[in-house]
């Protein structure tokens, strides 16, 4: 960019590295930029210099961003604003809109976009300083209808991108992703049918994994996923396919740049059945690994570029999805590889309690599965279960492994655990049912128990199914101060503490599964049936 055609651009933000990655960029770009901490800072700035485009972030102390806007536009209403959220909404889009802004990003903004967002509102400048103009002008009446529209349409272009990225936002499985793809394609872009292959290097052909069709769509393209599956290609189930579907998505792979075809001349390798067509391709790190495909198989509609906008932001917010999924799950992994080290550690400061954790939480799985709990609950207890004694690894060793009976102050330290072991997940930011678990695993149903003393329904249920699982497992061990207890004396007691100590629907599951001798095989072999 030569010194005549330098553009100028402004950065507002409370955040420093923000505004340190975004000048630096852009200036490698070849433009001049300027940086400002705050609305009020901004307008200083702007006082005394010539900016042809200011990006600020909504959130920030003294005046916001939507605040900075409006008196950008009141001083000058041609000059671009882009605005930067990390909290989208659509009541902050209308707002955005009216106050003149003229994009809107989501954060974590990614550099590229925010250059092809300066490189379009620059372009559009000088339409858009005729177009304030127009404004005051009475017989540009059809001229100022055309603006209107165009910002209706930008809302509207605003309100489905915002919904395509709340879609993805709560989101637990690669397969929700795939599926959520291919429904919301359907819907935005009107397609009678869609499809999401992923991309593997084993096999020649790309292999659907997902689809969905419209419910007027009949015959064989209707069909989700006919026959697909590896070295099976994805054309197979139409008639007269022309080119294979296959080889278009192949192409599309190697070059990864989105592919449409508005009308199926002939001649452009679409199979015959098929009106209209887009291919996008999903990549992480610059890698495709899946396409996303819609198509038009009857009636008048036919795809635009519009369309292909929208179908490669839905695909771009699906690869984030999944590649946030991705690393999502290996920061836990590590976190609860770390957490669980916690606890061997905990375990082996005493010889008597190792594995204590891994049994109770085998016990309490085959609980919870005899108690009907669902798949969500029996995860929460596995991961309650392996942690719950966590706190233990801040009580000293004189107390933790005093082989004689304790006294009342060292009792009292003693009961600390459930509290420390949650707090320790609170500082890792882990859930709230997981930590309520740990924290009362040793409340007692009458409400005679630490470190709250509530009693009946007020303590959470898998926290009544850990607490019967926790004491089987302390009596059938052995423990520096006594030998491990005789089964039918601890039946005895677990059934003398219903109602007191114990939930008693508890207790009779308990009594059920020990009765059909899955405990007995558990702590034999440590394997539940």
């Amino acid at each position: 960019m030569d010194n005549e055609q330098q553009k100028t651009i402004l950065f507002v933000d409370d955040e420093e590295s923000i505004l340190n990655v975004s000048s630096e960029f852009f200036q490698r770009k070849g433009y001049q930029t300027l940086t400002a901490k705050s609305g009020v800072e901004a307008l200083k700035i702007l006082a005394h210099q010539s900016v042809d485009c200011c990006f600020t972030d909504i959130n920030m102390p003294e005046m916001n961003g939507l605040e900075l806007a409006e008196k950008i536009r009141v001083n000058d209403n041609t000059m671009p604003v882009i605005v930067m959220t990390g909290y989208p909404s659509l009541e902050n889009t209308i707002q955005t809109i009216k106050n003149g802004v003229v994009d809107f990003l989501i954060k974590p903004v990614n550099l590229k976009q925010m250059e092809l967002s300066v490189q379009r509102v620059i372009q559009q400048r000088k339409l858009f300083v005729e177009n304030v103009l127009l404004k005051k002008e009475v017989e540009s009446k059809k001229r100022l209808e055309k603006l209107n529209q165009e910002l209706l349409y930008k809302v509207e272009e605003l309100n489905i991108l915002n919904k395509i990225m709340s879609k993805f936002a709560a989101i637990s499985t690669s397969t929700d992703v795939f599926k959520r793809a291919v429904d919301m394609a359907l819907e935005i872009a009107h397609a009678d049918l869609t499809s999401f292959y992923v991309i593997n290097e084993t096999v020649q052909e790309p292999v659907e994994v997902s689809s969905a069709a419209t419910g007027q769509l009949s015959g064989p393209a209707a069909s989700p996923a006919p026959e697909t599956g590896p070295g099976i290609p994805p054309t197979q189930h139409l008639k007269n396919p022309g080119l294979s579907k296959s080889v278009l998505i192949m192409e599309v792979v190697s070059d990864q740049i989105p592919l449409l075809i508005a009308e199926n001349g002939g001649t452009n390798g679409l199979p015959q059945d098929i009106n209209s067509a887009m291919i996008v391709p999903l990549k992480i790190r610059e890698t495709v690994f899946g396409v996303l495909t819609a198509f038009v198989n009857q009636g008048a509609k036919r795809f635009t570029e519009k369309d292909l906008y929208y179908l490669s932001f839905l695909a771009q917010s699906a690869a984030h999805a999944i590649e946030n999924l991705a690393l999502y799950e290996n920061i836990y992994e590590n976190l609860f590889a770390t957490l669980y080290a916690f606890v061997k550690a905990v375990e082996a400061r005493d010889l008597y309690t190792q594995q204590h954790s891994s049994r109770v939480t085998g016990l309490s799985l085959i609980l919870g599965q005899h108690l009907g709990c669902s798949k969500e609950e029996l995860d929460t207890l596995n991961f309650a279960g392996h942690l719950h004694d966590i706190g233990k690894i801040g009580i000293r060793d004189d107390i933790l492994l005093k082989p004689g009976r304790l006294t009342s102050e060292e009792f009292e330290k003693i009961k600390d655990h459930p509290v420390i072991g949650a707090n320790i997940l609170e500082q890792l930011g882990l859930w709230e049912q997981e930590r309520q678990i740990i924290r009362c695993h040793h409340e007692r149903f009458d409400g005679s128990g630490y470190p709250d003393g509530i009693k009946d329904q007020k303590i959470p249920f898998l926290a009544r199914i850990l607490s019967v699982a926790d004491v089987y497992d302390a009596m059938a061990s052995e423990r520096a101060y006594r030998k491990k207890m005789e089964d039918d004396v601890i039946i005895k007691i677990i059934n003398e503490g219903v109602g007191t100590q114990f939930d008693p629907d508890v207790v009779a599951a308990f009594n059920n599964v020990y009765k059909e001798g899955k405990i007995s095989h558990y702590m034999e072999t440590g394997e539940i049936s």
